[in-house]
């Protein structure tokens, strides 16, 4: 039993090892890495869409696909930036890409509930279920690359950390499959695409804060 505090400190401190510096540039090559890595798997098994590959993608899926890409990025940057504890630091940027995306399936709500109000038909559609399972299944890559950088950090606030784990995971899944999806309606894109990444989100935060607790 050491006789003294600095007996003490030296014996806690004896042990201890210099840990390898989380960089934030290369948790996010890693995170970029996964999302490319799914987007080629989705397109290797399905194809891409005859719009596409004649040159001419439509502007719904420029639009659509672009936001799902940039909502992916900006909260994979946040999560790998979470991982690193810090006081006082503010991470919410990722917030305003979330709200800009989320004009989506309020859109796509608007248009339904104006169909109804006008008797029309919803033009919703029960293909979009494929969509969102192959959006779930290739979010899978991204998710686990995502869980394993936080395990070796320490982030301060886990519930919010596998709230974005699941964003960014969503939204790199279904961007690959928007690139196969043939659909270029508001409302398939809105409820359906937007859907995918809202279980995603719920489910990574159910799930990441048991996964990353030692």
């Amino acid at each position: 039993m050491p006789q003294s505090t600095d007996d003490l400190i030296a014996g806690l401190v004896d042990e201890l090892k210099p840990v390898a510096r989380l960089r934030q540039g290369r948790g996010m090559a890693i995170a970029l890495g996964a999302l490319l890595a799914g987007t080629a798997g989705m397109i290797a098994v399905y194809g891409v869409r005859a719009d596409l590959l004649a040159g001419q993608p439509d502007a719904m899926l420029l639009l659509s696909s672009g936001l799902f890409l940039v909502l992916a990025l900006a909260s994979s940057w946040a999560v790998i930036d979470m991982a690193r504890p810090a006081v006082g630091i503010h991470r919410e940027g990722w917030g305003w890409t979330a709200l800009m995306a989320a004009v989506l399936p309020l859109a796509a709500l608007a248009a339904i509930v104006s169909a109804w109000m006008h008797g029309q038909p919803s033009g919703l559609d029960s293909d979009g279920i494929n969509c969102m399972r192959f959006g779930l299944g290739w979010s899978l890559l991204t998710f686990a690359v995502l869980v394993l950088w936080l395990r070796r950090g320490a982030p301060m606030r886990p519930g919010r950390a596998g709230l974005l784990t699941g964003v960014a995971a969503g939204s790199a899944g279904i961007f690959a499959v928007s690139l196969f999806c043939p659909h270029n309606d508001l409302v398939h894109i809105g409820v359906w695409h937007g859907l995918t990444i809202v279980i995603a989100g719920l489910a990574g935060r159910v799930a990441v804060p048991r996964l990353i607790t030692w």
